[in-house]
């Protein structure tokens, strides 16, 4: 085998007990090259308690409306979980997400253009607000005109404008992160955003699948730094084309993650492509076989 392949199976298989790591109780802790500081993942529970110690996060005083920093490790993976009823259209859609099994009977998920295991297809951008839902921490970057929202997964960014613009009624594009403006309701930073390539899913569903939407999607967002070290999200999605009624999903806690910056973390479609024919397929049973 190629020096190149084993490296980037190494890679992956690297990633993958990450990934594996960041659901037990206490990962593994990698640490930084001197000078440095760890990415959000590659801290463990230790490390993490620890740096709220040194950074005296308990009880610190705050700006309510300064939403800097580095939050979080992994996502809020349970976001959308409970959709409303789905249209014609809607169920429609969803029911062209769902993929083929193994001859094992396993799910190969490769409907999901993003990140599926057995999907011909992978590394297509998450978009938002997908990268919500798993991003390996983010951070925000304040600036008198825009919030920049910066994730470690895909190693990317959206803009938010706070310069008083308005969203364009007929968005001339369609964007994988939307077209975004926020403003200030007390403490409460405001989202509001539209004009979305309709391609990304919001999320899984289960056993397999995702929840889609439209072009015609809306999504308005609430952040609230509830003190120094926790920010709060509510996000709302307004797609009446997929769904019969708004979906409201539940305010979630994300804990600051101070003492790191985040780390580089590309889904590569060569590598992808390689894990999957050489670890996940065989893994699953090989052979594809409809449902």
């Amino acid at each position: 085998m190629r020096k190149q392949s084993m490296a980037s199976i190494s890679v992956l298989v690297a990633a993958l007990a990450f990934s594996v790591a960041g659901m037990a109780q206490d990962p593994v802790s990698v640490p930084a090259p001197e000078g440095w500081k760890q990415c959000p993942r590659c801290q463990n529970n230790k490390d993490r308690a620890d740096a709220r110690a040194t950074y005296k996060v308990e009880g610190r005083p705050f700006d309510p409306r300064d939403l800097s920093g580095v939050w979080g490790y992994s996502g809020i993976a349970s976001t959308f979980r409970n959709p409303p009823p789905l249209t014609e259209w809607g169920k429609q859609r969803h029911a062209a997400t769902m993929g083929d099994k193994s001859a094992a009977g396993q799910f190969l998920h490769n409907k999901d253009t993003y990140k599926g295991a057995g999907a011909p297809v992978n590394c297509d951008p998450a978009g938002w607000p997908r990268l919500h839902l798993d991003n390996y921490g983010f951070e925000f970057v304040m600036l008198p005109d825009r919030v920049l929202q910066f994730f470690e997964i895909t190693h990317t960014w959206r803009t938010i404008w706070t310069d008083g613009r308005k969203l364009p009624e007929n968005p001339p594009e369609p964007r994988w992160m939307g077209w975004s403006v926020g403003h200030w309701e007390g403490d409460t930073f405001v989202v509001e955003s539209n004009g979305f390539e309709e391609r990304p899913w919001l999320g899984d569903s289960q056993p397999d699948g995702g929840w889609t939407h439209s072009d015609e999607m809306k999504v308005v967002e609430r952040w609230r730094r509830l003190d120094y070290g926790t920010i709060e999200t509510q996000i709302t999605i307004v797609d009446p084309r997929t769904y019969t009624e708004p979906w409201v999903t539940p305010a979630a806690r994300t804990p600051l993650v101070p003492g790191t910056e985040l780390g580089e973390y590309f889904c590569v479609p060569s590598d992808f492509s390689e894990f999957n024919n050489k670890v996940s397929l065989p893994a699953a049973g090989s052979a594809n076989q409809k449902k």
